[in-house]
């Protein structure tokens, strides 16, 4: 498994997949997406990994798509609509069969936001921001993975608003399980996939084909 945006390392059976374009705020190009989906499908296959931590390099999570690749016309639902490759990419996180730990280590916004709910569980640094202001240049936000984490009422205020909410905020509406300090968080998301990976991955997948079956990926 070899990639030019993202960053693999192995700890037993818990693979470390990081988002590496730090000098984009690890931004979501269309390369980098399909690395996330490539490298998704090939970590599903390997049975020696059963549990995936996700992060970001730097000090951002990921900071959303990437708008040098977007045309001027200001009609960015015609870019998702004619690049079916968001689709591709956020539906390899959403059909994974194994568990993922998101170690949100700094701001996870708009798409970042998407795949930080994605993962199963998430435990945040304490620099973490979360938000949607895609909102506010035409670009819907993905409602129904965020709904089933935090419930309907503080997913519409979220959506539709594009107002950010900092670490302290995420942990009390139930989006992150727990904040640690910034320095902290490796070894806590390493704590959390260690101590899931301890049940046998036959188990963890019948576990996460449940989960994905009662939140199905919808898009806008």
């Amino acid at each position: 498994m070899t990639y030019s945006f993202l960053t693999l390392s192995r700890d037993d059976n818990v693979a470390t997949l990081t988002l590496n374009r730090p000098e984009k705020r690890n931004a979501l190009s269309s390369a980098l997406r399909a690395e996330i989906a490539r490298a998704f499908g090939e970590l599903a296959a390997d049975d020696s990994v059963s549990v995936v931590i996700l992060t970001g390099a730097g000090s951002v999570f990921c900071a959303g798509f990437d708008l040098s690749e977007f045309d001027q016309s200001g009609d960015v639902v015609a870019h998702f609509t004619d690049d079916d490759n968001p689709v591709v990419f956020h539906t390899a996180l959403g059909t994974f069969d194994k568990p993922i730990v998101g170690a949100i280590n700094g701001p996870a916004l708009a798409g970042g936001f998407d795949v930080a709910c994605q993962c199963d569980i998430r435990i945040a640094a304490d620099t973490a921001v979360f938000g949607h202001p895609e909102i506010k240049f035409g670009a819907p936000t993905m409602f129904t993975q965020l709904s089933y984490i935090v419930g309907g009422g503080i997913a519409r205020d979220l959506a539709l608003t594009g107002r950010k909410i900092d670490a302290a905020e995420a942990l009390r509406i139930g989006l992150v399980s727990s904040v640690v300090p910034a320095a902290e968080l490796p070894a806590a998301a390493m704590g959390c996939a260690r101590q899931i990976a301890e049940a046998p991955l036959a188990a963890l997948r019948v576990v996460k084909a449940t989960i994905n079956a009662r939140a199905p990926l919808q898009f806008p």
